[in-house]
C-alpha cells in the first residue's frame, strides 16, 4: 500500500509517496503565486492549492499501479483564514499566517478581553498570525464579506473539504487559531463569542490520524486512484514535521529552519509559561507540544540571497564563512514582524554593526546568525521553565546547510541530530495517514520506527563560548530598536 502526504506550504505545495515499509518513492513540488496586496498582508488563492495538489498527486503517482494508494494525510501552513459561504464558494483570499494587518485586533484581545482571560479560555495569547484576530478584522472591515460566512477553516483542511467533502480540522492545527480550548482539546465557547462566530461556522475536530472521510467518487476516477482511499485529518505543519522527524513522546525537541523558524517541545503533559512567549498547543501524537515560532528564518536567507544578492546558489554565498563567533555584523530577522517570543507585528529586520571592512560574506552570515538568535530566544524561554534540552533534530530548507547546523548547535548549545530522510510535514502526513489506514498502530510507534538518526553535530566548547558573548549582545538591540518600530510607514502602493 501505498500513502500520500501533502504539505501545503507557503510558497509551494510538496506531495510525497510512501510504501508502508516506510520507503518514499516519488517527491513531487508544484508553486503557486503569494501575494501582498498592502505592506505587511499576506494573502494566497486556495483554488490554486487545490488545483495545483491535483496536478501534483497525478504525477507522484505516474509510475505505480494507482489502485494501492490508501491513504492522503496533510501537513499545512496553519493559522491562515480560509471562509467559504452558503454555495461552498471561497468569499475571499486566504489571510495568511505570516500577514500581519491584524495588529488592532491582536491589541483589543490582549488588552480589552486580557492575556489572562485569552490564556485560560485558549492556553494562548493572540499574535497578528493567528486565526481569530483575522476574523475579528474581517467583521470589523469587511461586514459583507463576514456576513456571508458559513465555514471557517484552515488552509489545509480546504483540501481535505475538496478532497472527502469533511468539514474538519484537527487540533494541532486548531490550537494555532484561538479558538481551541488546547487542555480539553475541544473549541472554547467564550472564543467563539468574543468572535462573534457560531459553532456551526467551525469545522469538526479530530486527532491528527482519525479518518474524515474518503475520497470524492469524481476525484478518484480523475486521479485513477480507488474511491475507498482514507482522507486522514493531518496536522499543522510543524507538528506534521515533528511526527516526520521522529519528535514524539516526551521531551524531543525538533528545530525547523523553513520559511519560518521553530523549536518545538513535545509534552506528555500540558503546560503553559506564564508569559505566554511559547505556544502551547496540541500535539499531532495525542499529547502536547509548546513552541516557539519564528515568522521569517529561511525565508530572510531567500530574500538576502536572491533579492538582494540577486543569486541562487546558496552554497557559493556560504563557502567563504570560516570564522564563527566573531562576526561583527548582526541582523535582527524580523522581516515579517515577529512572534515568539517578542509578538510585535511592527518589528523589522535590521542590519547593524557594519564598518568599512564588512563584506559580502559578513553580511550573509550575519543573516544566518541572527536566524539562529532568534531560535534561541524561545529556547530560553523553555530553560526558563526548568526544561532541560540537550539535543535537538532539525528539518526544512535551512537544515541542508552545514554551516547553518553548526551554527544552531553552537549558538545554542545542543547537539544537532541529522536524519537520514529529512523531508518534513509532507512526511508527517503521510505517517499519519498510514496511522490512520491501520498500517501502524499509533503515530509514536511510527515516528520511532521510521526516523533515523546519521550524524550528530556536536558543539564546541570555545566556539559556544565565543556564541555566548555575541548572542547576549544580539539580545540588547530588539528592546533597544523597539521604540522606532512604532514609527508607521505611509503606504504608498496607491500612488
Amino acid at each position: 500500500m501505498y500513502y500520500i502526504g501533502i504539505d501545503l506550504g507557503t510558497s509551494a505545495v510538496k506531495l510525497l509517496l510512501m510504501e508502508e515499509s516506510g520507503k518514499i518513492c516519488n517527491i513531487v513540488s508544484k508553486e503557486y503565486p503569494l501575494y501582498f496586496p498592502h505592506p505587511g498582508w499576506s494573502e494566497q488563492n486556495p483554488s490554486d492549492w487545490f488545483e495545483k495538489s491535483m496536478e501534483g498527486m497525478k504525477e507522484l503517482t505516474a509510475g505505480i499501479d494507482r489502485s494501492q494508494v490508501a491513504g492522503i494525510g496533510f501537513g499545512g501552513q496553519m493559522h491562515g483564514l480560509v471562509t467559504l459561504d452558503k454555495e461552498d464558494q471561497v468569499i475571499r483570499p486566504a489571510i495568511l499566517w505570516n500577514d500581519g494587518r491584524t495588529g488592532e485586533e491582536t491589541d483589543y484581545l490582549n488588552q480589552v478581553i486580557g492575556k489572562d482571560k485569552l490564556s485560560a479560555y485558549t492556553a494562548n495569547i493572540a499574535f497578528a498570525g493567528f486565526t481569530a484576530p483575522k476574523i475579528l478584522w474581517m467583521k470589523k472591515n469587511e461586514p459583507d464579506n463576514f456576513a456571508k460566512i458559513v465555514k471557517i477553516m484552515l488552509p489545509k483542511d480546504y483540501l481535505a473539504y475538496r478532497l472527502s467533502g469533511s468539514f474538519c480540522t484537527d487540533v494541532s492545527d486548531a490550537s494555532g487559531m484561538l479558538l481551541l480550548d488546547v487542555k480539553n482539546r475541544c473549541w472554547s465557547e467564550e472564543m467563539i463569542q468574543i468572535c462573534g462566530i457560531t459553532r456551526e461556522q467551525l469545522p469538526k475536530l479530530y486527532e491528527s490520524w482519525e479518518v474524515v472521510g474518503t475520497l470524492r467518487p469524481e476525484l478518484a476516477a480523475e486521479l485513477g486512484f480507488s474511491p475507498e482511499v482514507k482522507i486522514v485529518a493531518g496536522a499543522g505543519d510543524n507538528a506534521a514535521a515533528a511526527v516526520g522527524t521522529g519528535t514524539v513522546g516526551d521531551g524531543q525537541c525538533n528545530i525547523s529552519l523553513g520559511t519560518s523558524g521553530t523549536i518545538f517541545i513535545s509534552s506528555k503533559e500540558f503546560g503553559v509559561d506564564q508569559n505566554n512567549a511559547l505556544h502551547s498547543f496540541c500535539h499531532a501524537d495525542g499529547s502536547y507540544h509548546l513552541m516557539g515560532c519564528m515568522l521569517s528564518a529561511a525565508s530572510c536567507n531567500k530574500w538576502w540571497s536572491e533579492e538582494i544578492l540577486g543569486t541562487k546558489n546558496y552554497s557559493a554565498e556560504q563557502a567563504p564563512i570560516k570564522e564563527l563567533g566573531e562576526n561583527h555584523v548582526y541582523f535582527l530577522p524580523y522581516l515579517m514582524g515577529e512572534r515568539s517570543p517578542h509578538n510585535n507585528p511592527d518589528a523589522r529586520g535590521v542590519f547593524f554593526g557594519m564598518t568599512m571592512d564588512t563584506t559580502r560574506a559578513d553580511m550573509t552570515q550575519a543573516v544566518l546568525e541572527g536566524v539562529a538568535f532568534g531560535l534561541r530566544d524561545s529556547l530560553e524561554v523553555a530553560r526558563s521553565l526548568g526544561i532541560q534540552i540537550e539535543r535537538t533534530k532539525i528539518c526544512g530548507g535551512g537544515a541542508k546547510s552545514p554551516l547553518w547546523k553548526k551554527m544552531i548547535a553552537n549558538i545554542m548549545n545542543l547537539k544537532v541530530d541529522v536524519l537520514e530522510v529529512e523531508e518534513g510535514p509532507s512526511l508527517g502526513g503521510a505517517m499519519l495517514a498510514a496511522v490512520g489506514c491501520g498500517a501502524y498502530p499509533d503515530v509514536e510507534t511510527i515516528g520511532k520506527k521510521l526516523t533515523k538518526i546519521v550524524d550528530t553535530v556536536k558543539p564546541e566548547p570555545a566556539l559556544v563560548e565565543k556564541y555566548e558573548a555575541r548572542y547576549q549582545k544580539f539580545r540588547e538591540l530588539y528592546p533597544t530598536m523597539k521604540p522606532l518600530f512604532t514609527i508607521k510607514v505611509p503606504d504608498c502602493s496607491h500612488e
